[in-house]
């Protein structure tokens, strides 16, 4: 029998309510992994994913919880991360590492690195003496730089986004803050590659919370201009945006909604870490003023105990959020003494007004750069952790003047939501809806050069020239070329930033060097003298500001064009001979031929060149003659790069970096193999421990083979705890094992018990149904069966074969002790029923495709109809009141006088596939009715 083949439906995704409107078209276009994106933080971080058949999800960690602490503790010999590392934080807190992405890019003069020291003096800061840059001396032998922090941070972050989606994950899409400059996110970039991923952008935080809004709202979005305000306020520092929505018309997919960046204004150290920063320093000094007089040490002093200070003041400052007041208190919060304190919020208020003073200051830093005012601002949302402080809010909505704040976007989650729907537009494997993201560049870049310059005849002087390549708030990712004339030899030019003239003294500090690098070009003489008959075209270097906002130098090119005029296209060798033969055969040129093209005549044009002459054609042989053409020659220039605010780590650095990360990752893989293999060493020790004493393992089971378990578990449990924590992996899944063998016999006795009732009573019920199917299979006529003897036969076999098996089987199981192997066995039972199944299967399949076989013809051409009660064939039928003799149905043909084939009437066999030929009636005889067609 052939089998059916059943088409599987295409998978479709989930149909959300919410999520149907904005990702309608999101359909896997391939088995390509899953994406992913990791909105980062300075205190906590959210991982969101797409896949087929989950369009965007945020990834819930190994607590359950859609926030991760972006916090490390590394140990000797463990790491620690998310909130198992946060509650590290109180017991080993120099080990402990937080708000590290402070120090990425940075050098050691900058302001920020003191700053870090200053807020966590815990932390032993070192410094590369090539790159000038910082690290942290965990102990002599472990030291780690931001960089790999953030690679652990970045690998953990897949590691959960992978079990949530139960498949690997390479491709990501990370946030960073909008104010990052280039160094910050190389520094970002380097640390995802530490981490294996593959960066499909770095998107700016306040972009994705942007996008994310749009996506969710694209109805709403049309060809009129709509401007927000996005006021995000999070730990470490406050984002103002000012976004323009409106639909435009794009090449690829006609009117699709656009977000252009407009503004943007920060302050990179404005946000809630700050303010927990002073409330802390609040609670300390009201612990020291608590003990005072007892000569006690300054509570500043003591790591721990200003870590659980940190921790009570971030409670604090989101219970005075709700509250007017709050009881803060910490048991032993040094030397096993109590801290109690209530703090109100107008105190906390009081400790951070110069904090609530400056949060304005971005909001007029966006509209400035923007060219707007506030009056063509639709509406201010907050994003971010700390914009739910109250003062915050109150501040806030009096600077921008509106009558209300909106609050409908998730403050936490919506710049992972916005990354992860890039990430999805992004990777090859989805299909989007279209939506136009217009970055913003935050800092100009430009080119500088210095060249020769005669001001007067005989008197050079040198002309220091500059050129902007990325203009502020200009849109990006965006390429360009700058076109270097008047040179013929090698030079120089720098690449730096433009007028940063809206930071402040501070900010600029901060910012670091102001010099990005210095290009040097060779080999551009030798171009010149490589083509000495061309003209020079400029010397063109193509820059890209990529979708990460990551520039670089794809090339330099010297360009040179000359006019070339083609040399007259002669008739080839084979053209020749193919004229030759075509005249010994009559043939030659005719004029259709010449209509063809095949003319070889160069007639002058009426319009002649300027300085050109006409060509005379050729006596013998007609040339074609073709106007002069540019020739363009492109020698490429050799570029040696000097990276001036960061250097880049070395690539053989940058490898061991990886590997030592990779390193970290197999031992921390090793200690939970290892560390599962105890549990579960453990876990079986106690749980068999248990059953010895429960009556269906005692009843198949003697007192000595007890006895031998028990005192096999109990040298086993003695041995894990005293040698336990020295023992491997190995040694651990080893012991596992003996165990298991040991009591093997036992477990397999017990289980086959619990089978026995399930299987046998499966096996009655078969062996019942198939006696049955056959019973009815041999009552079918002769002319209707469909089965043969020898099928029937089969089956009745296996029926008989397997009553007695069951019969014998378990009269010798109940002669053997409860102790002993059984020899009724579950797999026996399944393997019995499996045979009688097939053939009972095998039958039934049969007669589901089987056709009806075609009845004997009789003398008179009719067919012979089946008796229509089998046990009582001679009955007549009597036919309706009214109807005459010769309306009633032809009687059926008694079963012994059925009329048997001649040679002149052979009988037609009917068989699958088989149709008996029709005839027609004789002319005034009414044709004879089927079965179905009474």
């Amino acid at each position: 029998m052939a089998a059916t083949v059943r088409r599987q439906r295409p998978r479709r995704l989930a149909c959300w309510a919410v999520l149907a409107v904005l990702l309608a078209d999101l359909l896997p276009l391939s088995d390509t992994l899953a994406v992913m994106s990791v909105d980062l933080g300075s205190e906590s971080m959210k991982v969101a994913i797409v896949k087929p058949g989950v369009p965007m999800e945020i990834v819930l960690n190994k607590e359950s919880r859609r926030k991760t602490p972006v916090t490390v503790t590394l140990k000797e010999n463990e790491r620690f991360f998310g909130d198992s590392a946060a509650s590290m934080a109180i017991k080993n807190p120099k080990a402990t590492l937080r708000y590290f992405q402070h120090l990425l890019g940075k050098q050691e003069g900058n302001p920020h690195v003191a700053l870090y020291g200053a807020r966590f003096p815990e932390h032993e800061l070192g410094f590369d003496p090539q790159r000038q840059t910082v690290h942290f001396q965990i102990s002599p032998q472990l030291q780690f730089s931001p960089e790999e922090v953030l690679g652990m941070v970045l690998n953990y972050s897949r590691s959960l986004a992978e079990d949530f989606a139960e498949q690997p994950i390479k491709d990501a899409v990370i946030t960073v803050p909008a104010f990052f400059n280039q160094a910050e996110r190389r520094a970002v970039l380097q640390a995802a590659r530490m981490a294996g991923l593959k960066v499909l952008q770095l998107i700016n935080d306040n972009t994705a919370t942007a996008l994310s809004y749009g996506v969710f709202r694209r109805k709403d979005i049309n060809t009129t201009a709509q401007n927000v305000m996005f006021y995000d306020m999070g730990s470490g520092s406050t984002v103002c945006t000012i976004v323009t929505y409106q639909t435009v018309k794009t090449k690829e997919a006609g009117m699709q909604p656009q977000l252009q960046i407009r503004g943007v204004g920060f302050d990179r150290t404005l946000g809630g870490l700050e303010m927990e920063l002073r409330l802390r320093e609040h609670l300390a000094r009201l612990f020291n003023e608590q003990r005072k007089g007892q000569r006690a040490k300054d509570v500043r002093e003591n790591p721990r105990a200003m870590a659980k200070l940190l921790r009570e003041a971030n409670r604090l400052k989101t219970v005075l959020s709700a509250n007017a007041d709050h009881m803060a208190q910490i048991e032993g919060l040094m030397d096993d003494v109590d801290f109690k304190a209530k703090v109100t919020r107008a105190e906390f208020e009081e400790l951070c007004a110069d904090l609530f003073e400056r949060v304005p200051g971005p909001v007029q830093q966006a509209l400035q750069s923007a060219e707007m005012n506030l009056d063509e601002i639709e509406q201010v949302i907050l994003v971010g952790g700390a914009t739910r402080v109250p003062k915050v809010q109150e501040v806030l909505l009096k600077a921008v003047g509106k009558e209300e704040l909106g609050k409908n976007v998730n403050a936490d989650e919506a710049a992972a939501m916005g990354a992860v729907y890039q990430a999805a537009a992004l990777s090859k494997a989805f299909k989007v809806k279209p939506f136009v993201v217009r970055d913003a560049v935050i800092y100009p870049i430009l080119v500088e050069f210095t060249r020769e310059v005669e001001e007067e005849p005989g008197v050079r002087s040198l002309k220091h020239n500059k050129r902007v390549l990325f203009s502020r708030m200009g849109p990006y990712p965006q390429r360009k070329v700058i076109t270097f004339n008047r040179y013929n030899h090698d030079f120089n030019f720098h690449i730096n930033y433009g007028d940063l003239g809206f930071l402040g003294p501070e900010d600029l500090r901060v910012f670091g060097s102001q010099n990005l690098t210095t290009v040097k070009l060779k080999g551009v003489g030798e171009s010149f003298k490589k083509y000495p008959d061309y003209e020079s075209k400029g010397i063109k270097a193509h820059f890209n500001l990529d979708e990460s906002g990551v520039l670089s130098l794809i090339k330099v090119e010297s360009v040179f064009e000359t006019l070339v005029e083609d040399s007259p296209e002669e008739e080839s060798t084979l053209t020749k001979l193919g004229n030759t033969i075509s005249s010994l055969f009559g043939g030659g040129t005719t004029p259709d031929a010449k209509e063809n093209g095949t003319d070889s005549v160069q007639k002058p044009s009426e319009k002649k060149e300027a300085g050109s002459e006409p060509v005379p054609p050729a006596p013998e042989e007609e040339k074609k003659q073709k106007p002069a053409r540019k020739q363009r020659m492109v020698e490429e220039i050799g570029v040696e790069l000097m990276v001036l605010d960061l250097p880049d780590l070395p690539e053989d650095e940058l490898a061991r970096s990886a590997q030592k990360l990779q390193d970290l990752t197999l031992r921390d893989l090793e200690k939970q193999e290892r560390e599962k293999a105890a549990n579960s060493l453990e876990a079986f020790i106690f749980e068999t421990q248990d059953k010895l004493y429960q009556p269906e393992y005692q009843e198949v089971s003697t007192e000595e083979q007890r006895e031998e378990i028990s005192g096999r578990l109990s040298a086993a449990s003695t041995w894990l705890e005293d040698e336990g924590f020295g023992a491997t992996t190995v040694m651990l899944k080893e012991k596992l094992t003996e165990l298991r063998k040991l009591c093997h016999g036992l477990f397999f006795r017990v289980e086959e018990r619990k089978k026995w009732p399930e299987r046998l009573s499966a096996l009655d019920n078969l062996l019942n149904h198939s006696s049955m199917f056959l019973k009815g299979a041999r009552l079918i006529p002769e002319m209707d069966q469909i089965f043969t003897e020898v099928e029937m036969t089969t089956l009745e076999k296996v029926i008989n074969e397997t009553w007695a098996w069951k019969n014998a089987t378990m009269a010798e199981q109940a002669k053997l002790p409860a102790t002993e192997k059984p020899v009724l066995l579950s797999k026996d039972i399944e393997a019995k029923m499996m045979a009688l199944d097939r053939e009972v299967q095998y039958l039934l399949n049969k007669a589901k495709f089987a056709k009806p076989r075609p009845r004997p013809k009789d003398k008179n051409g009719t067919r012979a109809e089946p008796p229509l009660n089998a046990s009582d064939q001679a009955e007549k039928v009597i036919p309706p009141p009214g109807e005459t003799e010769d309306a009633k149905p032809i009687s059926e043909p008694e079963k012994e006088t059925r009329s048997e084939p001649t040679d002149a009437e052979p009988l037609e066999l009917g068989g699958p596939g088989a149709e008996p030929e029709q005839k027609e009636p004789p002319t005034g005889q009414k044709p004879t009715l089927k079965n179905d067609e009474l």
